[in-house]
């Protein structure tokens, strides 16, 4: 006993010591005041103006270097908690020396709402503005702090002009606030593009601990980051701070990013922090303005799924809502406009054109190994529709099945029709069975808002999404097509600021990877119902909707979103019901 309360008090004693041992680190020439070199001005504000965190105060400083004329717009470096690193000092030797651009610093504190008497506490909003991973923060600075400093002047009447291109911003901050921005970079890495990063708190206070997760699964985003923890930073609660710096630079190493670390033994403070921000600085800057590019992730799937330089392509805009997209036996593909009725088709141009003028509002689409297309209604249409249409030709339809609301449809090779019969998001929803006959039955109720379905590339299994959930489910399909050993199947990430992933349609490839259309984009999950990758789509008024693998070699992935579609060239082939079945791959690890 003596001996182990020895070696207990020898490992506390070694502790505090560590915790104690003074640190010391290199001082940059530019974090010191040099002769000859031009200083900037600060000039500082009281904010009080946010309708995105509403009755917060903050004070908000902004440095303007003397090499800045106010002639055209000025790059932006955005830091939180203030003033720190002796960034003015730096920015003025730093800019005197073109080791970087002519820079408009930005330093926010954090916001408070202050209480109403001396009797109560502040407000502190620290953690909820730094520590989440949602778009608030970013959208916090580009649509009320950036207009805020643009509407001021420095003291000689320069107008204060900055740039709203994210190859011209930088973002950083420590702790909390290294977070904020690896976030608002994240988020938004088509506004902010370069990252410092000191004693990052990458852990579970708000669920920044998924970032090394997300990081590895996401396709790599426009953004560089520099990196600085200590050995010696917090191990809490919320978790270990230094390896969870460690798992983030191994995440965006693995991920392709453009990466830089400066390890130390330190504690969680600021001081290597300021020794290394020059270097820091030079580093994110070295190549500017050179545009920052997405690197090569070592991630199999996106690997083999992704195309080397083919992104996102615009096919068409300014619809009511999309939804309800797929292909025929042709390649050619086809989508639903659902609040005006109106089905397109992609024609050989690459442009939508009007196919059917008044579909019912239909949403849900297949086709048949006949060539015909099945659509599903769901009674949005006046007078209400509630049926499943066969067309041959787009002038007349024939209905399969009448009083079926559905939202989503799929059909076998052996005819065998199943739809999904959502009823809100708490109220069980059906599958319907439609055979060949016509014969109609329902195969299974619960699931909270059935959405899409699809059926595996060997039509044994049957996939449906549960919007309301972050759930994939899956059926087995029985010789008489009816649904056994029902189970929760794939396992969907959720954004910060959302209930649910929202998962929609959904279709799988030859290889039996499955493509889910998600809030969070697309998330493609192996044949074990494991997500593997994650495919963000371009910037539109809501998500992801509905997708299909279209062209004559079934490899362009076509996508429904809100008022827009869109298409990408992959490396890999849709699974078509309407051939017959394949075995997929097998799963690996």
């Amino acid at each position: 006993m003596k001996g182990t309360l020895f070696i207990l008090l020898f490992l506390f004693a070694g502790r505090v010591l560590a915790q104690s041992t003074p640190e010391t680190y290199p001082v940059d020439p530019a974090s010191e005041e040099q002769a000859g070199v031009p200083k900037g001005e600060i000039l500082k504000f009281t904010f009080e103006e946010s309708r995105i965190f509403p009755g917060t105060t903050r004070e908000i400083s902004v440095y303007i270097p003397t090499q800045y004329k106010g002639d055209k717009p000025a790059c932006v470096y955005v830091n939180q908690d203030g003033i720190q690193w002796k960034a003015p000092t730096v920015f003025d030797n730093l800019i005197a020396k073109n080791e970087m651009p002519v820079t408009i610093g930005i330093f926010v504190t954090p916001g408070k709402v202050l209480a109403k008497s001396n009797e109560a506490l502040d407000r502190f909003n620290r953690s909820f503005e730094y520590d989440g991973l949602g778009d608030k923060y970013g959208r916090f600075l580009l649509d009320e702090v950036f207009p805020f400093v643009e509407r001021q002047k420095a003291t000689d009447g320069r107008p204060l002009r900055l740039s709203h291109n994210g190859n011209d911003r930088a973002i950083g901050g420590s702790s909390s606030g290294a977070v904020c921005a690896f976030t608002a970079a994240w988020t938004l890495p088509e506004e902010f593009s370069r990252v410092f990063s000191a004693i990052g708190t990458y852990v579970g206070l708000r669920g920044a601990d998924r970032y090394d997760i997300l990081v590895r699964k996401h396709e790599p985003k426009p953004i560089r980051i520099f990196m600085q923890d200590g050995a010696s930073d917090l191990n809490i609660y919320a978790g270990d701070w230094w390896k969870a710096n460690e798992s983030m630079e191994r995440a965006l190493t693995f991920a392709g990013y453009d990466v830089n670390h400066v390890w130390g033994n330190g504690g969680h403070n600021g001081q290597q922090g300021t020794s290394v921000f020059p270097e820091a600085m030079r580093w994110l800057w070295r190549d500017y303005p050179k545009p920052i590019r997405t690197g090569q992730s070592k991630n199999q799937f996106l690997v083999d799924i992704l195309a080397e330089d083919k992104g996102w392509e615009l096919v068409g805009e300014n619809y009511g809502f999309t939804e309800g997209i797929a292909v025929n036996a042709k390649g050619e593909v086809f989508f639903q406009d659902i609040p005006n009725a109106k089905t397109y088709k992609i024609g050989p141009n690459g442009k939508p054109e009007v196919y059917i003028a008044d579909s019912k509002k239909a949403s849900g689409t297949t086709f048949s190994t006949a060539g015909d297309m099945i659509t599903i209604t769901g009674g949005w249409s006046e007078p209400p529709t509630k049926e499943v249409h066969l067309y041959k030709t787009p002038g007349s339809y024939t209905v399969v099945a009448a009083e079926t609301p559905g939202n989503d449809v799929s059909i076998s090779f052996n005819g065998n029709l199943y739809v999904t019969s959502p009823d809100g998001r708490e109220r069980p929803s059906k599958l319907y069975l439609i055979k060949p006959n016509g014969e109609k039955s329902i195969v299974d109720e619960g699931l909270k808002l059935a959405n899409g379905l699809c059926l595996s590339p060997d039509q044994t299994q049957l996939y449906v999404t549960e919007s309301a959930t972050h759930w994939v489910w899956v059926y087995q399909i029985q010789p008489d097509g009816t649904l056994s050993h029902k189970q929760k199947y794939g396992w969907l990430h959720v954004r910060d600021e959302d209930e649910n992933a929202w998962s929609d349609g959904l279709k799988c490839d030859r290889a039996g990877r499955i493509y889910v259309t998600s809030l969070s984009g697309i998330q493609v999950m192996d044949q074990l119902g494991r997500v593997n990758a994650i495919l963000p789509i371009p910037k539109t008024k809501g998500q992801a909707s509905n997708l299909c693998f279209g062209g004559p070699d079934f490899d362009i992935l076509y996508v429904t979103c809100h008022d827009k579609v869109f298409k990408r060239k992959l490396k890999v082939k849709g699974a078509n019901n309407f051939e017959k079945p394949i075995k997929p791959d097998n799963p690996k690890l």
